[in-house]
């Protein structure tokens, strides 16, 4: 297996570099759980790399519409050019046995579609937030794996690594005492171009790509859904690129407890992803919250200072794929096991449900 140094050298210090090499895998090569990845894009290149550190996932199929690059992904994962599948042809993956489960990374407006047609082809699937762009496809892509008895799982990276599962549990234990309010934001500087800004394969703005994770880290913080809600939004940048979707959005939410949250996100500035969580003992601020590294955590509790790096001394690289591992193996187990995911579709749905409740909140402004 090809490897890159940059990648190897993460496999090291995450002391994880001989599960990279087959031959010296305490689990056998067959019990590992074959993933078909579909759409070799970006978000593919920090999924595929986290396959190589799994204990219990391996690549065993590609689907892409770039036969040469397919190709060349094909040779550094070891996957056989009769895996390679276009989309013309990609029903044919039921006739694989080595694919078991199908990660989904094409644009937001695809999920569904492939889901659904992955599902019918007797395969589980991994699929990228948010995982659809209405919610009737979501609920479709629920109905369509539970009619094949097959496992659907959003991938919701952040409720499998450490740092905010350590949020969760501090807010659980009453360290932060009664939460009263929450603020979240996130967001970029997009460039022209990009499919992000294509309503159609996009469902929306900033709101469907980067937004998501502040509206879902308010829901797991709180563990709670909001009973109210309300959002506006605006196009300061009159360039061009936001012609179909909004460039700022910001919404505030009141969840049955009481709490507050308000939330920002953006196609305009950079906008380093965050939150902020104040009780009546102290308040807690995770910055770089939804970044693949560099998370940090900082609480001040009843006066007292403490303050955590609590990423287990990720390398500063461009691509770290730990946060990817975390998530690949949880969904594998789950199908070993029989089990549910944690972030099943269902939770994806009520993210689409929100969303399109904040876009309605949105008009009704405008």
């Amino acid at each position: 297996m090809n490897i890159t140094r940059r990648e190897f050298t993460w496999l090291i210090g995450a002391g994880v570099a001989s599960q990279a090499i087959p031959t010296a895998l305490g689990r056998p090569e067959e019990r590992k759980v074959g993933y078909c990845i579909v759409g070799l894009g970006r978000i593919a290149s920090h999924f595929m790399p986290a396959i190589v550190a799994s204990r219990n996932a391996r690549i065993t199929g590609l689907v892409s519409g770039h036969r040469d690059k397919a190709e060349r992904i094909a040779a550094q994962y070891r996957v056989p050019k009769n895996a390679i599948y276009d989309y013309q042809h990609y029903d044919e993956i039921a006739r694989n046995p080595d694919i078991e489960a199908m990660y989904i990374a094409l644009p937001n407006g695809m999920h569904a579609e492939y889901t659904i047609r992955a599902a019918r082809a007797g395969k589980h699937v991994l699929c990228e937030k948010p995982m659809a762009t209405t919610v009737n496809d979501s609920q479709a892509m629920i109905d369509a794996c539970r009619k094949a008895n097959k496992k659907l799982m959003i991938a919701y990276r952040c409720h499998y690594e450490p740092t905010n599962l350590r949020a969760v549990q501090l807010i659980r234990e009453g360290s932060l005492g009664k939460i009263q309010a929450i603020e979240s934001a996130f967001g970029f500087n997009i460039g022209p171009g990009e499919w992000r800004l294509d309503k159609k394969l996009a469902g929306g703005g900033p709101l469907m790509d980067v937004g998501i994770y502040s509206l879902n880290a308010c829901r797991y913080l709180t563990g709670e859904e909001p009973a109210m809600l309300s959002a506006t939004w605006s196009v300061i940048d009159k360039d061009g690129r936001f012609k179909d979707v909004e460039e700022n959005i910001s919404w505030t939410m009141k969840f049955p407890s009481g709490v507050v949250a308000c939330c920002n996100t953006t196609y305009g500035a950079p906008m380093q992803g965050y939150y902020r969580v104040h009780g009546s003992k102290g308040v807690l601020q995770v910055d770089e919250a939804f970044s693949y590294q560099g998370l940090h955590l900082t609480a001040n509790l009843e006066g007292k200072s403490a303050d955590s790096q609590l990423t287990l001394d990720e390398p500063n690289t461009e691509r770290d794929p730990s946060h990817f591992v975390r998530e690949a193996d949880h969904f594998a187990g789950c199908i070993r096991e029989n089990k549910e995911p944690k972030s099943a579709g269902e939770e994806g749905l009520k993210d689409m449900k929100l969303m399109m409740e904040i876009y309605d909140s949105c008009k009704k402004v405008a």
